[in-house]
C-alpha cells in the first residue's frame, strides 16, 4: 500500500512539473511573438534569467488559476451561461496580470488586451498537456471523487452508513434496443456488460450460449483446443420489455419514474382544450406531465426515499436533482437546471477533461459525416450546422456530468439513483442504430458503466447496478426522402390546401391533390345523406401535423372535440383515403360515430378497435400492438388522426416523419423492444414465460427491487400517514410525500 501511495504521489508530481515546464515554454514563445508582452528588463536579460522569469510567471498563473477559479465559479452560479463564458476571458486575463506582478524585480509586463490573449493560450496549452498526461487515468479520477465525497460527508455530518443495506443505481442507456445490446455484447464492443452476462469476448457465456440463450450459429461446442473459452459466471440477467404505442423517452421515463404515462400519446401532440402543443423535452411540458402523473397515482415517484435524479426528464420524486428538465424553469440557486454543470466544472480537472473531449468529438463527427458522404451511405440525413456541437454535448458534456453526479451519489451513500445517458440515442438518430458511429458510442458507454462500477468500491455501502433502456430505434429512410414530400404536405394536399411546388411535382402530392379535387366535384353532384350539412373548412382551420419519429398526429384545432371519421369525410372527403392507401403509411386510428373507433389500413381495410387483433392492418407490428392502440385510443388528448408509418418485417425498416434515419415513437421493429438488465441477486422481473409490457409495469418491477433491499419502512403516525395504494417503492410512499412533490412543481 505504501509503495502504491508513493507511486501515485510521484506520478502526480511528475504531471505538475511537466505542465509547469510546458507552460513556461509557451510563455517564452508568446513573449517572443507578441510586441506588448515582455519578460525582460529594458536593458535585456540573459537567456537563463528570462527563462526563470517565465517559469515564475507560469507557476504563479497556474497556482492562481487552481485556487481562484473554483471560488469564482461558485460566486457566479446564477450568472447566465453566456455571460459567464465572456467573463472567463476577462478573469483569465486579470489573473495573468496579477501573476506578472508577482515576478521578482517587475520583469513581467503586458497590456490588458494582450494579457487576455496570453491567458487564453496558456490555459489551453496547460489543459491540453494535463489531459494528455491523464488519458486513461480513471483511478486518479475516482480517487479525486472519493476525497470530495469524504469532505462532503464531514461537512454535512452524514456518515454514509445505512445499516448494511445496499443502494440501487438505475442507469438508462437511452435508445439502446434489446437487439442492439445483444449484438454489441456479442461483437466485443461492451466487455464490461459482457462480463456481467457471463459472456466471453466471442459472445458465449459459461454455458456455451450467448445472451439470447442459444449457441452461436455455425460454431461447434466441442472440447477442441480451438474452441472459445467460456465466459465468467453471469452476475446479471437480460430481458426485453415492450413499450407502449408511444415508444419514446417522454412516455417511457414518465411511466418508469412516476408509475403512469396515461394521456401521453406521442412525443409531440396538440391539446384542444388548452390550445397548447405539448413537447416532452420542453421544461414547461415536462413539469406539467409530471404533475399530472402525481395527481393520477398519488405517488411521489420511484426516488422519493433518499433518491437522486440525474440527467432525466422528470424528478421521480427525488430531492437530489441535477440536469432534470421538469424543474429547469425554476430559479432557485440550488436546483436551477444548470446547477449540475457548474458543480461539475468547478473542478478544473473536470473542465479540462471534458472540454478537450468535446473538441475531439466535434472533429470526430465532422470526419464521420464526410466519410459517410464520400462512401455514398444510404439512407443519410444532413449532419451539418450546429449538429456536431449538439452531438458532442450529448456524448461528452452531458455524459461526463451525469456520470460524475452518479459517482458522487454513490460515494455519499444515497439509496436510489436514476440517471439517463443520452449519447447513443442522439448519434443513432443521425447515423443509424446499427452504424459504426453508434457502435463507437456504445463502447464509450460501456467504459462509463465500468467507471461507475469501479467507483462503487469506494462507496460506504454496497450497490446493485441495474441497466435499462426506455426504447430502441428502428432504421429506415425518412418519409420525405422516400416519397419527395413531408407528411404535412401530403395532409394539406389531401385537404385540398396549397402545398409547396416541390410537393406538387411528386407522385404522392399530385395523386392527393387529384383525389381531393375529384372528391369535391363528386360531392357537388351527389345528394347529401339525410341530416348531413355541408361543412366548408372555416378560415384558419389548417390541420396541425406533428411528427414523433414514425408516429404522426393530425389535429383540427377549430373543432373542440375529437373529430369523427364521418366528420372528417364530410369536410375533407379524400383525406383519410389518401393517407390509408399511401405506401409509406401502415395504418390510421380515427374515431367513428358508428363503431367507436376504427383502424384504417391499405386496400380499404377497416377494423373497429374493439375487434382489433395483431393481424390485419397491424400485421407485423409486433405482439401486443392491438392492446397498445386500444390503450392510446382511450387517452383524452389522442389526436383526430393517429398515423403510424409502414413497417417492413423483412428489413426492420420504418419511415420517420422527421429528419431521422434511426427513429422511435410508434410501432414497428426494434424501437418497441428495449431491455432490462438486472443483478441475479434481485428477483426475476417477471415469471418465466411471461412478458414485461409497458413502462408502468417496469415501474412496478423497479419499485419491488427497491423494497427488496430497503428493509421495513416506519410509517408516520396520524391520519395523513396512510399508504398510497400501488406505491412504487413501498410503504414510505405516503400521501404527504406526493403532496410535497406536487408543491415542488408549482413554481415550474
Amino acid at each position: 500500500m505504501l509503495k502504491g501511495r508513493w507511486r501515485t504521489t510521484g506520478s502526480a508530481l511528475l504531471r505538475i512539473i511537466t505542465v509547469w515546464a510546458v507552460s513556461t515554454l509557451t510563455m517564452l514563445l508568446l513573449a517572443a511573438v507578441l510586441p506588448d508582452f515582455h519578460l525582460q528588463s529594458e536593458d535585456g536579460d540573459s537567456v537563463t534569467r528570462t527563462a526563470l522569469t517565465a517559469a515564475w510567471g507560469a507557476g504563479a498563473f497556474g497556482l492562481l488559476s487552481a485556487l481562484v477559479w473554483p471560488v469564482l465559479v461558485r460566486a457566479l452560479l446564477l450568472v447566465p451561461a453566456l455571460v459567464l463564458g465572456l467573463l472567463v476571458f476577462f478573469l483569465n486575463g486579470s489573473l495573468l496580470l496579477i501573476a506578472l506582478r508577482l515576478i521578482p524585480d517587475g520583469r513581467g509586463a503586458a497590456d490588458p488586451q494582450t494579457a487576455v490573449v496570453v491567458a487564453a493560450v496558456m490555459s489551453a496549452v496547460a489543459s491540453a498537456t494535463s489531459t494528455a498526461l491523464a488519458v486513461g487515468d480513471d483511478g486518479a479520477y475516482r480517487r479525486r471523487l472519493s476525497r470530495l465525497a469524504v469532505r462532503r460527508r464531514r461537512r454535512t455530518g452524514e456518515d454514509g452508513r445505512h445499516g448494511g443495506l445496499p443502494g440501487t443505481v438505475f442507469l438508462q442507456l437511452d435508445g439502446v434496443g434489446h437487439r442492439v445490446l445483444q449484438d454489441a455484447v456479442a461483437d466485443g464492443l461492451m466487455p464490461r456488460l459482457a462480463s456481467w452476462l457471463g459472456e466471453s469476448p466471442t459472445g458465449t457465456n459459461a454455458t456455451g450460449k450467448n445472451s439470447t440463450g442459444k449457441s452461436p450459429a455455425g460454431k461447434s461446442r466441442g472440447t477442441c483446443a480451438g474452441d472459445p473459452e467460456p465466459g465468467p459466471p453471469p452476475t446479471h440477467r437480460l430481458v426485453p420489455w415492450r413499450t407502449d404505442w408511444s415508444s419514446q423517452t417522454g412516455a417511457s421515463q414518465l411511466g418508469i419514474l412516476h408509475g403512469s404515462n396515461h394521456d401521453v400519446p406521442a412525443f409531440r401532440w396538440y391539446e384542444k382544450d388548452t390550445g397548447r402543443i405539448m413537447v416532452s423535452n420542453r421544461p414547461a411540458s415536462a413539469a406539467r406531465l409530471q404533475r399530472r402523473a402525481i395527481e393520477r397515482t398519488g405517488d411521489g415517484g420511484l426516488l422519493t426515499f433518499d433518491g437522486a435524479s440525474r440527467g432525466n426528464l422528470f424528478t421521480g420524486g427525488a430531492d437530489q436533482l441535477a440536469l432534470v428538465l421538469s424543474i429547469a424553469a425554476r430559479r432557485g440557486r440550488a436546483n436551477r437546471s444548470r446547477a449540475g454543470y457548474f458543480a461539475y466544472f468547478s473542478d478544473p480537472a473536470n473542465a479540462v477533461r471534458t472540454v478537450v473531449s468535446f473538441v475531439a468529438d466535434v472533429g470526430r463527427e465532422i470526419g464521420q459525416s464526410v466519410r459517410a458522404r464520400l462512401r455514398g451511405d444510404r439512407p443519410r440525413v444532413g449532419r451539418g450546422g450546429l449538429y456536431p456541437f449538439i452531438r458532442a454535448f450529448a456524448t461528452v458534456v452531458e455524459r461526463d456530468v451525469v456520470v460524475t453526479a452518479v459517482i458522487g451519489d454513490m460515494l455519499a451513500g444515497r439509496t436510489a439513483v436514476y440517471a439517463d445517458l443520452v449519447a447513443y440515442d442522439e448519434v443513432a438518430h443521425h447515423s443509424g442504430p446499427h452504424s459504426r458511429d453508434a457502435a463507437q458510442v456504445l463502447a464509450r458507454l460501456d467504459r462509463s458503466v465500468g467507471l461507475i462500477a469501479k467507483a462503487a468500491e469506494h462507496a460506504p455501502r454496497g450497490y446493485r447496478i441495474v441497466l435499462l433502456s426506455d426504447h430502441g430505434q428502428s432504421p429506415g429512410e425518412t418519409f420525405e426522402a422516400a416519397y419527395g414530400l413531408t407528411l404535412k404536405d401530403l395532409v394539406r394536399a389531401g385537404c385540398g390546401l396549397p402545398v409547396p411546388r416541390r410537393a406538387q411535382r411528386t407522385r404522392s402530392g399530385a395523386e392527393a391533390r387529384d383525389a381531393a379535387r375529384h372528391a369535391v366535384l363528386s360531392a357537388l353532384h351527389r345528394p347529401e345523406p339525410e341530416g348531413a350539412e355541408e361543412e366548408p373548412a372555416p378560415s384558419g382551420s389548417d390541420p396541425v401535423v406533428l411528427a414523433s419519429g414514425n408516429l404522426a398526429l393530425i389535429s383540427f384545432p377549430d373543432v373542440p372535440e375529437r373529430m369523427s371519421r364521418e366528420h372528417i369525410d364530410r369536410r375533407h372527403p379524400a383525406l383519410l383515403r389518401t393517407l390509408a392507401s399511401h405506401p409509406g403509411i401502415g395504418f390510421l386510428l380515427v374515431r367513428s360515430e358508428e363503431h367507436g373507433s376504427v383502424v384504417l389500413g391499405p386496400g380499404g381495410a377497416e377494423v373497429p378497435v374493439s375487434e382489433l387483433t395483431d393481424d390485419g392492418p397491424l400485421a407485423g407490428m409486433g405482439p401486443g400492438a392491438a392492446d397498445a392502440v386500444r390503450r392510446t385510443d382511450g387517452f383524452p388528448h389522442v389526436a383526430d388522426i393517429m398515423v403510424n408509418s409502414m413497417y417492413d418485417p423483412q428489413t426492420g425498416r420504418v419511415h420517420a416523419f422527421e429528419e431521422q434515419i434511426g427513429s422511435h415513437g410508434g410501432l414497428g421493429g426494434e424501437q418497441a423492444l428495449p431491455f432490462l438488465m438486472s443483478p441475479l441477486t434481485l428477483s426475476a422481473p417477471v415469471p418465466d414465460g411471461a412478458e414485461l409490457v409497458g413502462a408502468e409495469q417496469v415501474h412496478q418491477v423497479l419499485g419491488r427491487w427497491l423494497r427488496e433491499a430497503g428493509g421495513p419502512q416506519v410509517p408516520l403516525d396520524g391520519p395523513e400517514a396512510r399508504s398510497v395504494p400501488g406505491a412504487g417503492c413501498g410503504s414510505h410512499m405516503r400521501t404527504t410525500v406526493a403532496r410535497t412533490a406536487e408543491d415542488e412543481l408549482d413554481t415550474a
